[in-house]
């Protein structure tokens, strides 16, 4: 069964080692074959890849479409390291994201990685409201219970209300 893939006036694809960008007016593509398959909306570039959770879906992606993945797995291992370093809390994120990769299963490694992205965003906004200052009509700060589940190490502590 082929895939089905409609692109809009502009949009880019990745199709195994070629980029194709669609003319001026929509376009339905059946594509048949294993080659990696990336839509634009999907793809990394180096100049995207702005924090430690991305610069890992660039690892994976990058050895989506590779084919010397060993080759980019070294760099994976030093970015996961320093990620779960960082923020522990990170660590079945990233359990996932290289179980797909050791089973060879690479597209679903990138979407377990779009996944730490989201993770990572929402660390980061626990951090923003919390230099921010916590709101102080809510207990805890107006933030769920167990939201976020980080751990002590990454820097989050509720902050006493009086």
């Amino acid at each position: 069964m082929a895939l089905k893939v409609e692109l809009k006036p502009g949009e880019r694809i990745i199709i195994g080692d070629s980029v194709i960008t669609n003319d001026n007016q929509r376009t339905r593509l059946f594509i048949e074959g294993q080659a990696p398959i990336l839509r634009e909306k999907d793809i990394l570039t180096p100049a995207t890849a702005n924090s430690p959770a991305k610069r890992i879906y660039l690892a994976v992606q990058l050895m989506y479409l590779s084919t010397d993945v060993d080759r980019v797995k070294e760099n994976y291992f030093i970015l996961v390291n320093d990620i779960v370093k960082a923020a522990p809390s990170t660590i079945p994120y990233v359990t996932k994201i290289s179980n797909a990769i050791i089973s060879g299963a690479f597209y679903k490694a990138l979407k377990e990685a779009r996944k730490l992205i989201e993770y990572e965003g929402t660390l980061i906004g626990h951090v923003q409201a919390g230099s921010a200052g916590l709101s102080e009509s809510k207990p805890g700060g107006g933030l769920a219970e167990g939201a976020g589940g980080e751990s002590p190490d990454e820097g989050r502590r509720a902050a006493p209300v009086d």
